[in-house]
């Protein structure tokens, strides 16, 4: 067996035979040559084994289940047979740019505080490449601020130094599915910082067979449970389990809130929670300004979307509003023209 090399990228394989010759060409065409893929199939019915078996370059390697775990016991079986110092995550559909692996290995290697670091990611939609709605701009202490609200990165562009991983047991939780990710983030935290490139490093492929548009239920279910877990410190069991309902659906989902009543909850649980993080972690006055600026931009979001839905009025939003969080990128006018079209959508639904 040849020396071990500085990354392994750990992809869970299932029915992707339509995508996983693309995502393991777009690995070739990396700055940074030391890597190797591990592949693991989960009894695929379709022509992916074939696929990767076939691969002729040779750090490309093939695992097979025998019988079918699903994508969490894949994938951890894909990081146990794992090689190299860091350990990439990336799923079989989406496409690395050139320069992510090597951009992630001098970032990891310049700040050995650091545990786990991800990557802005575009979306790409057939082949129209667009921007992604997440932070612009970015530190470690945004990152772990977001965490406790939302999840923050694309797990498949994740590098995470892998005596770190080992350390967890399991590396991700099979209970946890589909917000799996976002609770290693949670887990992982005590051994590190974790932060973001916020250069693009990754093509996030949308399309109707992937799995947060086939298992929206289960993916939200599973992050009430990492954030309920996450906040029953500080706001006791059943105070941690109605905000993290509140933050999935509203904040995450981008669902609209149905009344002024839960809006107010929404917005009374951000500020608590904002007020023990600052206290908490004393992060350094860049970080405090865009904890601030982008929870104002999501508390602006929360509040078009029910404006628009007619579910809120004007008043609420802004009497509901927590005093620190502002508008965001929403002026006031913006926030208006919601409201028309929502007393619009009254006036219809009447």
């Amino acid at each position: 067996m040849s020396a071990a090399p500085t990354v392994s990228v750990v992809i869970p394989g299932y029915n992707g035979a339509g995508f996983i010759g693309e995502t393991l060409r777009s690995l070739e065409r990396q700055t940074l040559a030391d890597w190797e893929a591990i592949v693991v199939d989960d009894c695929s019915a379709d022509d992916t084994r074939a696929i990767v078996r076939g691969w002729s370059d040779p750090r490309v390697r093939l695992i097979e289940n025998a019988e079918n775990g699903g994508p969490v016991r894949t994938r951890n079986r894909a990081v146990a047979a794992a090689r190299g110092r860091y350990i990439a995550g990336l799923d079989q559909d989406d496409l690395c740019l050139p320069d992510r692996l090597a951009r992630q290995v001098a970032y990891l290697d310049a700040h050995p505080g650091v545990v786990l670091v991800g990557g802005q990611a575009n979306q790409l939609h057939g082949r129209k490449v667009s921007a992604m709605h997440y932070a612009p701009h970015t530190t470690p202490d945004l990152i772990v601020w977001l965490s406790w609200i939302e999840n923050p990165l694309v797990w498949s562009t994740v590098m995470v130094r892998a005596d770190a991983a080992l350390r967890l047991d399991p590396f991700t939780r099979p209970d946890i599915l589909y917000a799996e990710d976002f609770d290693l983030y949670h887990r992982i935290r005590p051994l590190g910082r974790i932060a973001r490139i916020d250069t693009p490093l990754l093509l996030y492929r949308q399309h109707a067979g992937g799995a947060s548009k086939r298992f929206t239920d289960t993916m939200r279910a599973s992050a009430m449970r990492v954030l309920a877990e996450r906040h029953a410190p500080l706001l006791g069991k059943a105070g941690a389990a109605d905000l993290a309902t509140l933050l999935v659906l509203h904040n995450m989902g981008g669902l609209p809130v149905p009344d002024r009543a839960t809006l107010v909850r929404l917005g009374e649980g951000i500020a608590a929670l904002q007020t023990a993080f600052l206290q908490q972690e004393r992060p350094d006055a860049e970080s405090r300004k865009l904890i601030r600026w982008e929870t104002a931009r999501r508390w602006a979001r929360i509040g078009r979307a029910g404006l628009r839905s007619g579910s809120v009025g004007l008043s609420d939003v802004l009497a509901a509003r927590p005093p620190h969080l502002g508008l965001g990128y929403a002026g006031l006018e913006t926030l208006l023209w919601s409201g028309a079209v929502g007393a619009v959508r009254r006036m219809r639904a009447a």
